[in-house]
């Protein structure tokens, strides 16, 4: 089997509202869809969801890169991934996303190839999990709305975007828990926005509001500060912007930093660093997160496939799709708040409308 086309997607999907996170607030999402055909008429889907802030990757770099990436792989044998992984890695050693997305649609293949779902593929089994819902920032009294209305649609936790301030952050918290009681798990997560003293003065204020755990508080770069901060509070600390590949895991892991990983596959350049990831977070004793930037359900069943093949996952945070005013995509993985449901079908099961690729800008590379 040879690949003897790749077709690139701009996606562009606006959001019911504007969304806010202490790096900055999005009205719409700009991905890209990669679509690698092969001889033996089979093709591969993946998505790779850009933002700028964390990756330093826009839609427009994506397009770019894709174009080589896509003319490194003509020709080769998609079941290869190892090798086209070090290849990419090798020609953009950054550009994560870029690089993702081809992975992803690599892994399809795979399992299209063999007719096996991607969980098997990975040498997982069909696990039973669920996601969180998030709310991000606002007044305090539009959060505790926000979260009610998560708690009657019965999601089984709720993760709360913070980093503005101590005291907002702290006035938050109390509000949203106040009108939820005190059964349903927060997850909270501060996206760098916190200086080391303001982090372990609210995780200090609020250490006793059901906080699950708390995803990067500091910094990307400040691994003292993030040790710092861990080593100040009962709250579980998850590392997520400080974690790209398994070689930022090694170095967390080894130095005490957090107690959590988060493995987003925009970050990590897609399943194969990010099943490096978990290898790391297992010998270390440690557990992960799969969470997700601005993915539709393509993306998603992508990274729940990854949540189901591994144990040390423990936590998924794929709820990006409830933002997006339009659901292009066509069977894949089923995301309710009762829990996360993987097709049986081969690869990661999803698949696009063909409509809805009609109304896209596209580039094809044969």
């Amino acid at each position: 089997m040879k690949i003897i086309g790749i077709d690139l997607f701009k996606v562009n999907i606006p959001f019911w509202s504007p969304f806010r996170i202490a790096l900055g607030s999005s009205d719409s999402t700009q991905n890209v869809f990669v679509r690698i055909r092969t001889d033996s008429g089979l093709y591969g889907w993946g998505e790779g969801s850009p933002t700028s802030r964390i990756t330093g990757e826009s839609q427009g770099t994506v397009v770019a890169v894709a174009t080589d990436l896509a003319q490194l792989l003509l020709g080769m044998d998609p079941l290869e991934i190892e090798r086209h992984t070090m290849a990419m890695r090798d020609l953009y050693v950054h550009n994560t996303t870029a690089r993702c997305a081809f992975d992803m649609a690599l892994y399809d293949l795979a399992g299209k190839a063999t007719d096996r779902p991607l969980f098997e593929v990975l040498g997982g089994t069909r696990r039973v999990f669920f996601s969180d819902n998030t709310i991000g920032i606002d007044d305090p009294d539009a959060m505790a709305k926000k979260a009610v209305s998560y708690q009657e649609e019965g999601f089984q936790a709720i993760k709360v975007k913070l980093g503005t301030g101590l005291e907002d952050d702290v006035r938050r918290i109390e509000s949203i828990r106040a009108a939820i009681g005190p059964e349903t798990p927060l997850r909270i997560d501060a996206n760098q926005g916190w200086t080391r003293e303001t982090a372990k003065s609210v995780l200090d204020r609020i250490k006793d509001q059901g906080i699950e755990y708390c995803e990067q508080p500091v910094k990307y770069w400040d691994y003292e500060g993030l040790r710092e901060v861990k080593n100040s509070t009962s709250i579980p600390i998850m590392a997520d912007e400080s974690v790209f590949d398994h070689h930022d895991a090694e170095i967390l892991a080894r130095d005490g930093c957090c107690d959590l990983l988060n493995i987003k596959l925009a970050k990590s350049a897609g399943i194969f660093n990010g099943m490096k990831i978990a290898d790391i977070a297992e010998d270390s004793g440690m557990a992960c997160m799969v969470g997700s930037m601005s993915e539709t359900r393509l993306g998603l069943s992508a990274s729940a496939h990854l949540v189901s093949a591994r144990e040390v996952i423990r936590f998924a945070d794929l709820d990006t799709h409830y933002d997006h005013k339009i659901d292009p995509v066509l069977e894949g993985v089923e995301i309710t708040p009762e829990g996360v449901t993987i097709p049986d079908a081969a690869g990661h099961g999803a698949d696009l409308d063909p409509e809805f690729l009609a109304s896209c800008e596209s580039v094809t590379i044969e």
